[in-house]
């Protein structure tokens, strides 16, 4: 699949100059290929010496091509009255093709280089496309969170070289049963996905970047965390086995309080973005179970999260390009001005609710199952987060699309094609890839 990393280049010209539709129809011709034009040998396809992807790859790929295609759509405001909108879409080829080369690494420093070039083109979104100063700070934030616990990582994997002679996943075989190396590997992994305590960055980041900064933060840079998880968590199997249970317990109770913080936002962004770090503790628990179920759960929520969050701060765009707010004050009946919009609001909300049929609900039955199965103490909070869930999306849902419509509101427009394309993108392979369950739960 080397002719996708080839295309991906190809497209840096296109974008320097300006042919923003063109590189559209590429993109998405791109995805078509990609999904349609593979073949798996026993779940494993090599690219080359140092790139090849299983299903848990493949699937993550696909959702990165996916991801940032759409923001490419949703961001045309930008594209419209930015001079920069050709820089803007060489920070959108150079993110994308990082985050090709990271999903298909199949080497753990080769996967460390990529995971860390793909914070350059975030921050260069945040920072350039931001909406408001504190972008500034919230870029410094996201860096320096991630950076400090990267270098930590960069000794435990030369620390690893020593000990396997080896850094292809393939050969990683040798458990290692020091907790420092266990926190030193994987802290900077808890830090993205994010766990509960070292997730300040993440409703900082979301609330000052753009909308295509939010949708990749959301659907695609919290997937790293899972990814670089899954791929380390078998070395530590030992050292897991002694203390994954208090980062469990962490995550979930953290995902219940990050519950209540949720039902206390204004904003919609901070909002959406909170309940991230809610569904993402649930990831991180199912990986750190170490059981089938929880690999595969985790999974498949990363993926359903991934659409589903992207899908909502898209609506949240959509009602601040009208507004020029994103507060739940004044974005109050909108059900009367957009009921089109209304509907999309509902079967997004809903996903994120994990109602039938959404890929959520699937996620969460697996999740639940597998940290039960780890430790019953868990039932409680697993009860009270699935319960707050319903509550702050409902919380949401409820306070946008009702109520009395904001008074100080001058003209209005109404939903136009591109919007309502972007969003049904978002949920119909939400809604569609529960039918192919089985898929995601082969991949191990």
């Amino acid at each position: 699949m080397m002719k996708f990393l080839l295309m991906l280049i190809m497209l840096i010209p296109l974008s320097l100059l300006n042919h923003y539709w063109l590189i559209q129809f590429i993109w998405m011709l791109m995805i078509f290929l990609f999904m349609f034009n593979f073949s798996f040998n026993y779940m494993f396809l090599n690219i080359s010496y140092m790139l090849g992807m299983d299903l848990m790859s493949y699937l993550l790929i696909l959702l990165s091509f996916w991801i940032c295609a759409l923001m490419i759509m949703a961001s045309e405001k930008i594209y419209k009255m930015d001079n920069w909108s050709s820089m803007f879409l060489l920070v959108i080829l150079f993110l994308m093709l990082s985050l090709y080369m990271t999903f298909s690494s199949l080497n753990l420093f080769m996967f460390y280089l990529f995971f860390e070039i793909s914070l350059i083109p975030t921050l260069l979104l945040i920072v350039g496309w931001g909406y408001q100063p504190e972008r500034l700070q919230a870029g410094v934030y996201l860096l320096f969170y991630t950076l400090l616990a990267s270098l930590p990582m960069m000794i435990s994997i030369f620390f690893c070289l020593m000990k396997n002679n080896s850094l292809d996943f393939y050969f990683l075989g040798i458990c290692m049963n020091e907790l420092v190396m266990y926190l030193c590997m994987n802290m900077v992994f808890f830090i993205k996905i994010p766990m509960f305590f070292v997730h300040l960055w993440l409703p900082k980041a979301h609330v000052e970047a753009p909308v295509s900064g939010s949708m990749i933060l959301a659907g695609i840079m919290l997937k790293l965390g899972g990814y670089g998880l899954m791929r380390v968590m078998h070395i530590f199997i030992n050292v897991g086995l002694k203390f994954n249970l208090l980062f469990i317990s962490l995550s979930v109770i953290g995902g219940f309080i990050i519950s209540l913080i949720c039902l206390r936002q204004s904003d919609m962004k901070s909002l959406i973005a909170y309940s991230s770090v809610a569904h993402m503790g649930l990831a991180l628990s199912g990986i750190l179970t170490l059981n089938y179920w929880g690999l595969s759960g985790a999974l498949v929520m990363m993926v359903a999260h991934g659409l589903c969050s992207s899908g909502l701060f898209c609506l949240a765009n959509i009602s601040y390009e009208r507004l020029m707010s994103r507060s739940l004050y004044l974005n109050k009946g909108l059900i009367n001005l957009l009921p089109n919009l209304s509907l999309w609001w509902f079967l997004l909300i809903s996903s994120n609710m994990a109602a039938p049929m959404s890929l959520n609900l699937l996620s969460e039955i697996m999740l639940i199952n597998s940290i039960l199965v780890f430790n019953y103490s868990n039932m409680v909070m697993l009860m009270l987060i699935s319960f707050f869930s319903a509550v702050y999306s409902l919380y949401l849902y409820s306070f946008s699309q009702h109520g009395k419509i904001y008074s100080g509101l001058y003209s209005f427009y109404t939903g136009n094609f591109r919007e309502y394309l972007v969003l049904l993108l978002h949920w119909l392979p939400l809604n569609l890839l529960i039918l192919k369950g089985e898929l995601m739960v082969l991949w191990l």
